[in-house]
């Protein structure tokens, strides 16, 4: 499968410090830190002038999708980062993603000039910004541990703290620094599988009460940033 095309089951729960410190005791014997133990990942969120993807997406249709920029770690204009788009339809979630320089983003972003990646990918990208005149609406980042199965490395765990956000000042590359969303001590947990969940999993979250929530990092951010401000 190619590195930059996923499909998975992606479900979020909200964890308090203690969950997450119990979950990962209980868990030791069944998963281990993944390639990339723990990271810095920024994004900018393209959308409309009115917010019609992140608008689309709160009200939980069977099918949306996102466009956004992606990087490990604050960016160089010579850094690699991801431009991807992210679809949903009935629980399942498609991603799509090209790998390119950050200066020639800007390149394609100013004149529409393609960056040498996968053709494909990027047509369905550039028929999104076309289709909705995209443009960069809201930076966020946070902190990550990620895990996968020791028996199923198609089952990872994710654990994101620190989510942190700005509505200006939207290049990536200008530092990671932002409005927390959530409160000291939460962290959002994403489960991302291809089957079912093991039993042992199922079992940690019985016992410790884990509950799986809707959650949209973007959503919450224009709800409580953006749409207060607008109302």
């Amino acid at each position: 499968m190619d590195i930059n095309v996923f499909r998975r089951i992606e479900k979020k729960y909200l964890l308090t410090e203690e969950q997450y410190r119990l979950l990962l005791e209980k868990a030791k014997d069944y998963i281990e830190i993944d390639t990339y133990d723990y990271s810095t990942i920024c994004n900018i969120y393209f959308d409309t002038d009115d917010y019609l993807l992140v608008n689309r997406s709160i009200e939980k249709p069977l099918y949306k999708e996102k466009i956004r920029l992606r990087s490990y770690g604050v960016p160089k204009k010579n850094s690699k980062v991801f431009l991807e788009i992210k679809k949903k339809y009935k629980g399942i979630v498609g991603k799509r993603r090209i790998c390119i320089s950050l200066k020639d983003l800007y390149i394609y972003l100013e004149t529409g000039k393609y960056p040498d990646c996968n053709k494909q990918i990027m047509d369905e990208i550039d028929y999104c910004f076309k289709l909705y005149h995209l443009k960069p609406k809201v930076f966020l980042a946070y902190d990550r541990h990620s895990y996968k199965g020791l028996e199923n490395q198609n089952f990872r765990l994710t654990f994101d703290q620190n989510i942190r956000s700005r509505t200006d000042n939207l290049y990536i590359e200008n530092g990671d620094d932002g409005k927390l969303l959530l409160e000291n001590g939460e962290y959002i947990m994403e489960v991302k599988t291809l089957d079912s969940y093991p039993l042992w999993f199922v079992n940690i979250l019985s016992s410790l009460k884990i509950y799986p929530i809707t959650f949209s990092k973007y959503g919450k951010v224009y709800q409580r940033q953006i749409f207060k401000k607008e109302a």
